[in-house]
């Protein structure tokens, strides 16, 4: 089955990879002819790493899921590209491909992004290791999560008493009314029976009389029950077993255990077998291999002789020796190599006297001509090549000469196939041997070139050798004085002790991605044809989270080649699950979590040398078991217009010169990410905050639909039942402006013990989480407007709005590249 769509997602990324540079090859001028074939290549290429990343994490074959995992990076890398293109394109984060989807006939939710598998399964053994440590580490220390967790209050015995009063007097209390209760039930049926005076004689009024009510309760029922069928058929209510997981989902869970165990089993097995094949080929070809190598190169060494009329100069180590000669190539495409460099060589010497004539200079009008045409070629624009599109063709080439055809009916357990070992590991084996024989052959070089021709090696060449050396070693020398270590005779172990216990590296909450509830945004387009720009909704912001944080920091091939992005900033009210998004982005790549908050580095390693020394231990930990994420709560401290007095001690603003200095230390090579996240930005001065965050995420409060999708979710998952008599709909509606933290937080006070118990005989109604909602002060338009004004001033924002009132995308990135050089300038000035 697996093999069977592997096969199929292989031909449909061949087929885009063909189609993609025909027509990203010419210019265009059209902005929405350009962003529709961005869109439809995103959305193609995102639901062929969907197929692919199921294909990887279930097939069992060793050498298959390489190349698949190989195929897999090029296209979240590429996936990475084309969203950055959207971006440059039309200057937002958030795009919406309504038209699009509906012409492909996909559903919103097929847009979702997945995150790899892979990236906890890989390193699960590293991941339980750290959290072991750090838990030891914690508990050594005396700091104990759950009492961080669930602060417990002391109370003073007086008041204990009291409660304990209070509950007996309620219990007494409830005893008395039931047993008043029984006594008027006795006294009412006593004065019912004086009143009526003599029993019904008339069996056969009393029976029409139960007969009527009888038929009358089963034709209810009756009809409850028809219109709940029919409901159901129309789509509009789940079927009765719908939560309840069926015996083929358990069926499918167990078939997942067992390809695991096997996928671990079968790569074990090839692992051993790449060390005893390649050691079994050394014995039985090594010989061969040296020996024939050794004829090749003395045969070019004859024939360069017989040609040129000297023996030829060997290639250096550095430059590859003899595998530059003979890489895939016989010793006559050699010889025809030789003569071809010579013809070029006078061809070349020939060019050069003709060119040393005086060429006619050009006049004021053509270098004019020349300006405008240049300008608008500048107009049209064009794709930027990609780096992950020849992986890709790698990827695609190898499926088709390996796989496509090959016949697998021997290997039915799908193991590794031996063959291939050792198309591998002859490779290598050739290029050990190689460097041995390029020793040997050297030295016989020099005997022959003693002995025949009696030429001798030219020292000037020598020198020039070991001046160009001393030049690396100076370089090296430069590269080293500015790579201070500070903590040069430290572990990373004592590093790693001293940050848990000054609370700078925390634990982070075991929260998925998927746990980020929300809806896809459905009045994206209509809105933006009408010039009006809509909030983002939080599927969309889930989506950012998955593609600037989860994929670069858990795949380190596509955060070298990948746009970089260093560092993001989520800005929202409370309560809409920022401090949830930085907790699921380590979850989600099993990456440390460091605290740089104002409010916690406070009093921690005081002065300039202690500020330097903590963002020293922080970073080198960080690199060392990267993936790591760099969280500051409450960013817009950092960045303050002005310090309010209350917090002048704290000195919140100790990180805001050094920041900028971090992010270009930050390279490639480096799975760092800054998370800030900030509830007030506007207290924050601008320039400075968006100088050090390169992505801005707005987080808004959640729409009607996500709302709906939110009240249904959180009520299940804390034991409540969804009937009729719960309109969550109204609920929805009524709700409108508060976040998921008030959502969470009515759910878990109503949804009590007790409650949960009384759900049979008293199904849960709208009223009472309306009723406990009351006490809470919603997020109102106003903050709202605030914050899209406020993001209306970022440099990615400002550019969207010249966008949207009539001025081209050009026009505002000029306008954005000038404002930034004027910054450049009035800082040089300073």
């Amino acid at each position: 089955m697996y093999n069977k769509m592997w096969h199929q997602t292989q031909e449909a990324l061949g087929a885009l990879l063909d189609k993609e540079p025909q027509k990203m090859v010419e210019p265009q001028r059209n902005q929405v002819f350009i962003f529709q074939t961005l869109a439809t290549f995103y959305i193609k290429y995102v639901q062929i790493f969907r197929n692919l990343e199921n294909v990887y994490d279930q097939i069992v074959h060793p050498q298959k899921r390489i190349l698949i995992r190989k195929v897999l990076d090029g296209v979240m890398g590429r996936v990475l590209e084309l969203k950055n293109e959207m971006v440059e394109l039309e200057l937002t984060e958030f795009h919406y491909f309504d038209d699009i989807l509906q012409d492909l006939k996909l559903a919103p939710q097929q847009l979702d992004i997945p995150i790899p598998k892979y990236f906890l399964k890989e390193k699960l053994e590293v991941i339980k290791g750290r959290e072991k440590i750090l838990a030891q580490i914690l508990a050594d220390s005396g700091i104990d999560t759950s009492e961080m967790k669930f602060p417990v209050k002391s109370m003073p015995f007086d008041q204990a008493v009291k409660l304990i009063q209070i509950a007996e007097r309620a219990r007494q209390g409830r005893l008395r009314a039931l047993f008043m209760k029984q006594i008027y039930l006795q006294e009412y049926r006593a004065k019912q029976s004086k009143t009526l005076g003599k029993k019904v004689t008339d069996a056969w009024a009393a029976a029409l009389c139960i007969q009527k009510v009888w038929r009358r309760f089963h034709q209810c029922k009756k009809t409850e029950k028809l219109r709940e069928e029919e409901m159901i058929f129309l789509g509009m209510n789940p079927p009765p077993l719908f939560n309840e997981v069926s015996a083929t989902v358990i069926q499918a869970e167990k078939v997942d255990r067992l390809r695991n165990e096997v996928q671990m089993k079968h790569e074990e097995d090839y692992r051993e077998a790449l060390v005893t094949i390649k050691n079994d080929l050394k014995l039985i070809e090594g010989l061969d291999i040296k020996e024939n190598l050794q004829d090749q190169i003395r045969h070019w060494f004859i024939e360069c002789r017989n040609l040129t009329g000297t023996f030829p100069d060997y290639p250096d180590i550095e430059e590859g020796g003899s595998a530059i000669i003979f890489s895939n190539k016989t010793i006559q495409q050699v010889i025809e190599d030789i003569i071809a460099n010579q013809e070029e060589e006078e061809k070349n010497e020939k060019k050069k006297k003709k060119k040393k004539e005086k060429q006619p200079k050009k006049t004021k009008r053509q270098k004019k001509g020349t300006k405008e045409k240049n300008k608008e070629e500048d107009e049209k624009w064009k794709m930027s090549p990609s780096l992950f599109l020849p992986a890709m063709k790698e990827g695609c080439n190898a499926y088709k000469e390996i796989w496509m055809n090959k016949d697998e009916s021997w290997n039915f357990s799908q193991d590794f196939d031996p063959e291939l070992i050792k198309e591998e590991k002859r490779k290598e084996l050739e290029s050990e041997i190689r460097v041995q024989v390029d020793e040997l052959m050297r030295q016989e070089l020099k005997n022959l070139k003693l002995a025949v021709d009696r030429e001798r090696e030219h020292p000037a060449k020598v020198g020039k050798k070991k001046k160009k050396k001393g030049k690396k070693g100076k370089k090296k020398e430069k590269k080293t004085k500015k790579d201070k270590d500070l903590t040069a005779d430290r572990t990373i172990e004592s590093l790693y002790k001293e940050l848990v216990e000054e609370g700078l590296l925390i634990q982070a909450l075991k929260v998925n991605l998927s746990d980020y509830i929300g809806e896809y945004s459905y009045l994206g387009t209509t809105l933006r044809q009408v010039s009006i720009e809509p909030m983002p909704s939080l599927l969309d912001v889930r989506q950012l989270i998955t593609l600037y944080g989860i994929w670069p920091l858990g795949s380190a091939a596509v955060h070298e080649k990948a746009p970089l992005v260093k560092s993001l900033l989520l800005a929202g009210p409370s309560g809409v699950g920022k401090k949830m998004l930085v907790h699921a982005i380590c979850t989600e790549t099993g990456a440390n979590l460091f605290n740089l908050s104002s409010s916690n580095i406070a009093g921690k390693y005081p002065g300039k040398n202690g500020l330097q020394m903590m963002l020293h231990a922080v970073f080198k930990v960080a690199r060392q078991l990267q993936p790591s994420v760099v969280w500051i709560e409450d960013t817009e401290k950092t960045f303050y217009k002005k310090v309010p007095n209350a917090e002048k001690t704290n000195e919140p603003k100790r990180l805001k010169r050094h920041l900028p200095q971090i992010l270009k230390l930050l390279k490639p090579d480096d799975r760092i990410l800054i998370v800030g996240t900030t509830r007030r930005p506007f207290d924050a001065e601008l320039q400075s905050f968006c100088r050090v965050y390169q992505k801005i995420i707005l987080v808004p409060r959640p729409d009607y639909a996500s709302r709906y999708v939110l009240w249904k979710q959180i009520i299940e998952r804390n034991g409540g039942v969804l009937t009729s008599a719960l309109n969550v709909s109204c609920l929805a509606k009524v709700t409108d402006g508060f976040t998921q933290g008030h959502i969470v937080k009515v759910v878990k006070a109503v949804l009590t013990d007790q409650r949960i118990r009384r759900q049979i005989h008293k199904p849960l109604t709208a009223v009472e989480f309306i009723t406990a909602i009351t006490s809470m002060d919603p997020v109102y338009k106003e903050e709202e407007e605030s914050f899209k004004n406020w993001y209306a001033k970022t440099p990615l924002g400002k550019k969207r709005a010249l966008a949207i009132t009539g001025g081209s995308t050009e026009k505002a990135k000029d306008k954005g590249k000038r404002k930034e050089k004027k910054e450049k300038k009035a800082k040089k000035k300073k």
